[in-house]
Formats: C-alpha cells, structure tokens, sequence
C-alpha cells in the first residue's frame, strides 16, 4: 500500500520521520506520540515540550528531526510492490496480541499477507546449530501444527528457524518470518529462496525496522519480542543455556504467553535449554497433541486447518521408532547398540565387534540416511 495515496499520508509521513531519529526506540516514541496525540504535532514541537515528554535533552535537541533520504527510501519501497506494507500500531490490521505489548513497535514493514498477523500463531525457535534430530523435530511439529490451522512464526535463522519455516511450508501451510534487518534484506543470505518461498505460499516477512536497516547484533533480542508477542505459544528445540531461544520464551512467559519445550538427552548441551524451561514451568512437549491440548480450548473457531490438509494417524512428532529400518543387519546392529542414548564411536566398536573402520562407514551411512545424529564430543544418537 503506498503511503502517499492514504488519507492521512502526512500523518504516516511524520511518523517515518520520527522513526528514522537515531536513539528513538518504541518505548520513547509511544511516550510522544502519548504526550502530543500525533506524529505531526510532536515532529513540530520545540525541543522544550520534547524535554517536558520524558525525552532525552541529546535526543529532543537533534538540529533535524528525521532523515528525509531514508523516508524517501520507505516510500519508494513502499510503492514498488502492491504486497509491499506498512501497518501502525492503532490502525486496522496491526495485530491485536503485539499491540498489547508495552514496547510494542509503532510500525510494522511485510511483504506478503498481512492478515496473517490476525490467524492464531505459534513459534517454534531454537540453535542455529541443531543436531538433524532437532531439525527433524522442528519440520514435523511445524508441519503438523501448520496442518492444524496454526500460522508457524519463527525469526528466518539458521537451523531450527528455517526448519520450522520449511515445515509449515510442507504442510501445506503459510508461516510468517520476523526479521533482524529491513524487509527489503535477506539475512543470512543463504535464506534468499526460502524468503522467496514464504511469499509465493501467501507468506508473510515482517520487520519493525524501515526498509534499508541492515543486521545488527542488538537488533536480534528486539525481534525476539516480536516473535514471542504474535504468537499464542512458543515452543523451543534445542537451545543452549546462553541461547537466543531462550531470550525469547522468557519475553513470552512474561508476555502471557505459553511457553512449550522438548527435551532432549542430559549429554546433548542443546538440550539443557529446554531442560531449564521445563524447570522454570514450560510444558513438556512430546508429541504435537501436548500442545494443541493447551491451545485448542482456547482458540477454538480460530483455528482454520488448510482445506487439503489430512492429519495422519500417528502423530508426526511421535518419538516412536516408525522410521523404515535399515535393511543392512550391521546397521541395525549399531542402531540397537546405540538406544536412544549417545555413545562414541569407540564403544559401539567395542561392543559391536566391528573393525573401527566398519563402524566409521556404517555410522556415516546411518547418518546420510537420517537414522543417527552427530553431537559435540564424538557422541553417536539415534534421530528416531
């Protein structure tokens, strides 16, 4: 939607002014919009009446408020395509549960369908890092749920994020990215196709911060807000104790909301993440069921499964062994022999009866097939 075409296009103008002011974050700008009841009139106030809003004297006192090449830039942005948005907070289509937040962003930039910020969401994060279980957690929980009628919310990042996107994808099913940089920059650019796929599949990429905003280490905890706060629950996979996940289930516990973990083996470090939320009161996740028991009840009606969807017998984020066994008896020899908890190598070698360089081959077979994943230390673990 271009802003010049609006009705209160000067309005909306002022405020992208406001927004491009360095040291101007959304708690600040809520307090002036608060305090003079709209952008135009704060952005001709004198710097007196910004000091008596609560703002900075640094802040209050910049010799040009805004920068009139960057507000040219969101225009031009804006304008380019039709699925090219700005929504702020206080018009139709901000979205309800992000707009009872205290530091709640005064404008959201999408590209894609912004009705979805309306649809019942839940967000699946965790490491960039994962083990491939972890990563065949987050695609089976999100298709699953996406199945159900929940939009999958995550942060475009390496591992668990993109496998949750690329679940929900499966589905099929729409998921909304939340973004550290602009809307108009992919970041990390490895995820380039996968943006492309978000909106082709009716999608959503959604950012707080203006077209041209590159990545910046603090912008991440800011958009964790934003992932938490849309969502109606967040589930986290795999996450270490310093983990970004884990910024982010904290904002959604103190936001409201429910906060759902899947553990994991006490000698996986990603699994000590979780392993504290559960600690803390995060619902213990085993199978997809665990979380739609919590929000069902309450959502109800909301929920709109996509129409070719077809929920499977077995719930796909069953921990039960379904996968295929591999035909190999050596194979499945080193799989019993591992269990389900991880071992290394040198004490399936021992106990196996193998030759190192047999147990080498079949464990990397095992893992190129999808059956064992790798851990830090050398450990060995089945993925099913």
């Amino acid at each position: 939607m271009s802003i010049a075409q609006a009705p209160d296009a000067q309005e909306r103008r002022a405020l992208l002014f406001l927004i491009t002011i360095n040291g101007m974050g959304p708690k600040r700008l809520r307090r002036l919009l608060e305090h003079f009841g709209n952008a135009q009139r704060a952005l001709n106030a004198p710097t007196a009446e910004w000091i008596e809003a609560g703002l900075p004297n640094n802040l209050a006192s910049q010799p040009q408020r805004g920068d009139e090449a960057r507000v040219r830039h969101m225009l031009d942005w804006l304008d380019a395509q039709p699925h090219h948005h700005l929504v702020l907070r206080g018009e139709p289509g901000f979205p309800p549960l992000l707009d009872t937040l205290p530091d709640a962003p005064a404008a959201l930039f999408a590209i894609g369908d912004i009705r979805l910020m309306d649809e019942p969401q839940l967000a699946i994060v965790g490491s960039r890092t994962p083990t491939t279980g972890g990563i065949r957690h987050a695609r089976a929980f999100a298709q699953h749920l996406a199945r159900q009628g929940l939009v999958i919310t995550s942060g475009l990042a390496l591992g668990i994020d993109a496998a949750a996107h690329r679940g929900a994808l499966s589905a099929p099913g729409p998921t909304i990215a939340v973004l550290g940089t602009g809307p108009d920059l992919v970041y990390p650019r490895e995820h380039a196709r996968l943006t492309d796929e978000i909106i082709d599949t009716g999608g959503l990429l959604l950012s707080e911060w203006p077209p041209g905003t590159p990545a910046r280490k603090e912008h991440f905890p800011r958009r964790n807000r934003l992932i938490s706060g849309l969502s109606e629950g967040v589930l986290v996979i795999e996450a270490g104790l310093q983990s970004g996940s884990l910024i982010t289930a904290r904002l959604a516990a103190e936001q409201g909301r429910e906060v759902f973990a899947i553990p994991g083996s006490i000698h996986n470090p990603l699994s000590r993440g979780p392993h504290r939320l559960i600690r803390e009161g995060a619902k213990l996740v085993e199978t997809a069921q665990d979380i739609l028991e919590e929000l069902v009840p309450t959502l109800g009606a909301r929920l709109h499964p996509p129409p070719t969807s077809r929920v499977p017998e077995t719930s796909v984020s069953d921990d039960r062994d379904t996968a295929i066994r591999p035909p190999d008896p050596q194979h499945q020899q080193l799989l019993d022999l591992l269990g389900y908890d991880p071992r290394p190598a040198d004490e399936l070698i021992a106990a196996s009866g193998l030759t190192p360089a047999e147990v080498s081959s079949i464990l990397l077979m095992l893992e190129l097939a999808g059956h064992v994943a790798t851990l830090p230390g050398g450990l060995y673990v089945r993925t099913a």
